[in-house]
């Protein structure tokens, strides 16, 4: 018994032992485990960092059919995260790409304006780099003179050519006064190579309180480098009138996915596709690759009649009867609204291309009424118009007060008035008004330097672009003007 004693008791020690060494030992196994813990975090950690291993590993795919089993309850949906994680320096870079993008289109206080107000300003040299070479650059530039402002002008581009140059009774007009897309891709080419720099109307001169408190046009001052030009680009009847269809034009403007104005045009196989097809889109699509092409977002300027309605939506009072009426008109003015927000100006072209300097006073009044009443309803208020024909409503005199008919205009608000003249530069800046000639860059125009020959002196493009370098092939020729 003192046998069985002895060993109980030696158990109960030795029991007692191996939990003492146990209690001894667990602070170091507690710390292997941790150690462990933290260094499989550390490894996944770092894996996810370099490999990208956001979201877990695939699913096994299972090819065999699958039983399905309808609980009543709907399938709980797995979300898997795709997106990168942002670090200051990736923000800073899109922060310096998005300065540099402003700073080539010449507004380079924005440009520096974007970068002061960053929260990553001042933790970054780079970004005070940024803004020391936009200051510097900004010593460098030069005023235009606002008198040597060229203004081109177009109508609506030819986009397939051998529909427009056809043989119909059409033909002759579109041949004359035209110009097709890849003309004007040549255009722009020519005179972005120049330096030539895309500035808005109201760039050159506003309207602003003077000492005495009335209105005065003031010039305005546009800086650009050295060697660069600014000009202003505009375009007449963006209406897509009735005659034009089949012809190879666009149909009419839309807005686009990305929020952009674009346009739509019928196909051989009656479809519609929506891309660039008349000169908004294109030069959208131009000056988003060469953001150096416009001054400070400066689009053209885009000029509407209303006896049909205005980008291609037939939106005069004579479509009333149409079961898209109302329709057409919120559709016209969406798109109008569009334009304005990218930066487009919209202008009047009259309601019926009227002459308005020889029309009847009271046709005068009327046309210019049912302008307002018919197109500004849908566009809003402008306060340009690109007369019809280029025929002012005085000679090259500025304008007079007794003029009845400048009185008139400027009582619905115009007071930046275009007429056509092929001078390089034709300036007018009044009390309160700006005149500017433009020039038509068309087939008729093209066509008179390129039968100038070496005549310089009756050469008008040369400036902006050679003629025979840029004149389509498939035009018919000589073109005339009956």
């Amino acid at each position: 018994m003192n046998q069985t004693i002895r060993r109980s008791n030696y158990r109960k020690r030795a029991s007692k032992r191996r939990r003492q060494r146990f209690l001894h030992r667990l602070p170091l196994i507690l710390m292997i485990l941790l150690l462990l813990v933290l260094l499989s975090v550390f490894c996944w950690m770092l894996g996810r960092h370099f490999l990208g291993k956001d979201s877990p590993p695939p699913l096994h795919h299972d090819s065999s059919p699958a039983t399905s089993v309808d609980t009543g309850e709907p399938p709980t949906e797995i979300l898997i995260s795709t997106e990168e994680e942002t670090t200051p320096d990736a923000s800073v870079d899109v922060l310096l790409a998005d300065a540099d993008l402003i700073a080539a289109g010449y507004d380079y206080d924005r440009a520096i304006e974007l970068l002061q107000t960053s929260e990553y300003y001042g933790s970054d040299q780079r970004i005070q780099d940024a803004v020391d070479r936009y200051e510097q650059i900004k010593t460098t530039l030069k005023p235009c003179d606002i008198s040597q402002i060229t203004h081109v002008f177009f109508h609506t581009l030819v986009m397939d050519e051998s529909k427009a140059f056809d043989g119909d009774e059409d033909e002759k007009g579109y041949n004359q006064v035209m110009t097709t897309k890849d003309e004007f891709l040549k255009i722009l080419d020519s005179m972005y190579q120049r330096g030539y720099v895309l500035v808005r109307l109201h760039d050159m001169a506003e309207l602003a309180a003077g000492e005495d408190g009335t209105m005065k046009m003031t010039r305005k001052t546009i800086l650009l480098p050295e060697g660069k030009k600014a000009f202003v680009m505009s375009q007449d009847d963006v209406c897509y009138y009735d005659y034009m269809t089949g012809d190879g034009f666009a149909t009419r403007m839309v807005v686009g996915e990305d929020g952009k104005p674009t346009c739509q045009m019928l196909m051989d196989d009656g479809s519609t596709q929506t891309g660039a097809f008349d000169l908004v889109p294109i030069l959208e699509e131009y000056i988003q690759e060469h953001p150096d092409f416009s001054y400070k977002g400066a689009r053209a300027v885009i000029a509407f009649t209303g006896y049909q309605g205005i980008l291609g939506y037939r939106t005069a009072l004579s479509y009333s009867d149409s079961p898209t009426y109302q329709q057409d008109r919120e559709a016209a003015a969406a798109v109008a609204q569009c334009l304005r927000d990218n930066g487009w100006e919209l202008a009047s072209h009259s309601w019926g291309h009227r002459d308005l300097g020889k029309i009847s006073w009271d046709h005068f009044k009327a046309d210019c009424d049912k302008w307002e009443n018919e197109v500004k309803s849908l566009i809003g208020p402008t306060d340009i118009i690109l007369f019809p024909f280029g025929a002012d409503v005085a000679d090259w005199h500025p304008y007079q007060n007794d003029n009845e008919r400048y009185r008139y205009l400027k009582s619905l608000g115009f007071s930046y008035f275009c007429n056509v003249d092929s001078s390089q530069y034709w300036v007018q800046v009044g009390s309160d008004f700006l005149r500017q000639g433009r020039r038509n860059l068309d087939g008729f125009r093209m066509w008179k330097d390129i039968e100038a020959g070496s005549d310089t002196s009756s050469r008008k493009l040369d400036d902006l672009f050679r003629a025979e370098d840029v004149f389509s092939s498939n035009r018919p020729t000589p073109v005339l003007w009956e």
